[in-house]
Formats: C-alpha cells, structure tokens, sequence
C-alpha cells in the first residue's frame, strides 16, 4: 500500500498459499484494494497456470512465505499441517503475520505457529466466487475474525485491514476467537447445513417412496422445493418464510416440525458439539485422512448412489434453466480438486 498512515501499511505483500475458490477471490479481492500479492503453490500444480493467467507471480509456498509480511494459508484443511511445517514456518520471517480462514489446525493444535508471529484468522461469510462477485459489485460479503497470537500488538489492525480488503467492511465484520470459529463451523456442517440438510432429505425422500408415492413426486416435495424456503430463510430469517408460505404450510409447520425434530434431535446434535469440542471428531477425521479416505469414499459413494440422486439427475436434465449454473458449479468443483493437489 502507498500509504504511510492507514492499518494497511504494516502489510507491503502479502502471500497467498493456494489458489482454489477462496484463494483465487481473496487474492483479486486484496490485489484490487491496492496490496501486493503473490501466490504460493506447489510447483507445476494444476491452478498454476490459472494464478498466472489472473496476472499473479507465482513462487513456491517456501519462496511466496520468505518475503511476505502477511502468509494466508487457504489450502484444504488435511493438508495444511504438511505446508506450514515444510513450507512456511521455516521461511517466514521474525515478526510477519499468518492468516486462516478457519482455525482447525490451530484450535486443535496440529499447526503450534511460531511464537515471533501474529497470528490471526480472517473467515469470509460466502464462497469465494460470491466473495468476487460482491467485491466487483461494490459490495462485500460479511466477515468474522479473530487473534490467536498478537506478538507485534497490531495483529487485529492486521486482520481488520485484511477483511476490509476483501470488502468485508462493506458490509460487516465481525470478532470471534479460534474457538469459536472453528467448533461452531463445523457443528454447523455436521448438525444442520451438511449431513442434517441431506440426512432430512434422504430420510423424507425415502419415506414417501416405501408409502408408494412416485420418486419423481418425492423428489419435487423433499429436495427441489427445499431452495425456495433456505431463499427465504437467507433473505428475512423464519419470520420471512411464514410471510409467504401458505397458512396450511405454516400450521404443518407448527404441529408436525416439533415432532420431527424433537428433544431427542436436540439431545444427539449436543452430543455431536461435544465430540468436536473434545477434539474427538478432528481426531477421527485426521486418522481417517492419514488412513487413506476409506470410510470417507464409502460413505461418499453412498451418498451418491442414493435413489434420490439418480431421479434428482433425470428431472434436473429437463430442468432448462439450471443449464448454465450446473456448468459453473461444475467448472467450480474441478477448481476445489486442483486446488486440493495444489
């Protein structure tokens, strides 16, 4: 940054370490509001080509972390360990600052920074192509950071001036703590978002059809709709959605919800918080990936053998107007899975 006396000064480059959806977003993002940014990935890995293509210097992990006052680490969970050990800790230099976007390694100890770092977590509410878009736009996507280690006492500016990079400040940012972060994302993935949304899902799709109703009808009433009230939920909350679905939909809200999702419910998703704030679940999930993924892919492969998926596939094939967004959500994918092996 040119200028001497804003928070931004203290960060003259800053190093991004992967270059998937987020990294790619952060990386425009910041580069746009005036910082220097270089990109860090593995030699001759498969986004490098598309960093360079976006106008960035590419370097090594090692070569990117060397001269950069702030290193954001925005590869896939399982692998940062490995890159920060091999790559970052070792180049940094005394005094820099190290960003995350989720603070698993940290919170749960298989990333120990060195002591002479800030060290500070940065976590855009969106994907990264939304994190792009609303930055181009003239908006931002809210924000939420924290401070692990403040070693030179400025590692919240530091986070601050980075989020507002990323157009966070225009729209809000807001403090957590590592722990925070980390144990409700993923009790958040696990309880509701992820595997209680397709868990629901499943379950309502399978009761219809073992009741005799068609699998085209199941589909249409448990999963297809289903986008219509997040929509709403995302737009105005509950209190949106009883505003526009009808006052039969509303009263089977009232009566039958509680009954679906009742104290039981409630009583297993505490149990789940439990295992990820005891370090149970990262500690599962790292034996897992350190085993090769063979439960993982099994139940991967389950899921996408489930009856609901083939039937979703044949009616979304009609469906015209998803054409366009199927391909970018394709293109997206491959991005992760390089990104992944980058």
């Amino acid at each position: 940054m040119t200028s001497t006396s804003s928070p931004q000064a203290a960060i003259q480059r800053i190093a991004i370490i992967g270059y998937g959806s987020q990294g790619r977003a952060h990386a425009l993002n910041l580069r746009d509001s005036g910082f220097e940014v270089v990109i860090g990935l593995r030699p001759g890995g498969p986004t490098e080509a598309k960093a360079q293509a976006d106008g960035f210097v590419v370097q090594t992990p090692a070569e990117a972390a060397r001269d950069a006052d702030l290193v954001a680490i925005l590869t896939p969970d399982m692998v940062q360990k490995k890159v920060y050990e091999e790559s970052i800790g070792p180049n940094m230099k005394p005094g820099a600052c190290l960003l995350f976007a989720h603070g698993l390694n940290v919170h749960f100890d298989m990333i120990t920074p060195r002591e002479d770092l800030d060290v500070v977590l940065v976590a855009p509410k969106g994907p990264g192509a939304l994190v792009r878009r609303e930055y181009e736009i003239g908006r931002g996507v809210p924000c939420i950071y924290a401070v692990h280690q403040d070693k030179s006492g400025k590692a919240e500016q530091l986070a601050l001036a980075y989020a507002a990079g990323l157009g966070g400040a225009r729209a809000n940012i807001i403090k957590t703590t590592f722990k925070e972060e980390t144990e409700t994302d993923l009790f958040g993935e696990q309880a509701v978002l992820c595997g209680g949304a397709s868990s629901l899902v499943q379950a309502g799709f399978e009761t219809l059809v073992e009741a005799g109703y068609q699998p085209e009808i199941a589909y249409y009433e448990v999963l297809h709709e289903l986008k219509l009230i997040v929509d709403l939920f995302y737009e105005g909350g509950i209190t949106r959605m009883l505003e526009f679905i009808s006052e039969t939909a509303q009263y089977g809200d009232f009566v039958s919800g509680p009954r679906v999702i009742d104290a039981s419910v409630k009583a297993r998703m505490k149990d789940v918080l439990t295992d990820i704030q005891n370090g149970t679940f990262t500690r599962n999930w790292q034996a897992e990936y350190d085993a090769g993924l063979p439960n993982y892919r099994k139940f991967q492969q389950a899921d996408k053998d489930h009856p609901i998926e083939k039937v979703g596939r044949e009616l979304r094939a009609k469906m015209v107007w998803l054409q366009s967004g199927a391909a970018q959500a394709k293109d997206e994918d491959a991005s992760k899975t390089r990104t992944a092996a980058a």
